[in-house]
């Protein structure tokens, strides 16, 4: 039967101390998956960003991400905001298409008066 190590308080103090541990081979492993997230950000093209959002709005994602198969509300997130951006460019480039069509047709109505 194993026993378990007494629990130490997750405290400034403790951290301070050392008392939490200050294990060379913990500090590497951080180090190597900060490194392999740099690398998968970088083969994603991924740009890590801070932006405050409402509570319940970040509650709603991570309902919505659940019902939607398990996937991460983050995930979710990034899908939506490339559904929009997406879209918001295919209107843009509309409007401009449209804006140019009717330039051409004043200018051909104005050479043909």
């Amino acid at each position: 039967m194993t026993t378990k190590a007494p629990k130490i308080p997750d405290t400034e103090e403790a951290w301070d101390t050392g008392t939490l541990g200050r294990d060379e081979a913990f500090v590497a492993l951080i180090a190597d998956q900060d490194a392999e997230k740099l690398l998968i950000n970088e083969s994603l093209e991924l740009q890590p960003i801070s932006i405050r959002l409402q509570k319940s709005l970040i509650d709603d994602f991570k309902m919505i991400a659940e019902m939607n198969g398990g996937i991460g509300y983050q995930t979710l997130m990034r899908q939506v905001l490339k559904r929009f951006a997406d879209c918001e460019i295919k209107r843009l480039l509309r409007e401009v298409a449209s804006e140019q069509e009717k330039a051409k047709q004043n200018h051909k109505a104005a050479k043909s008066a």
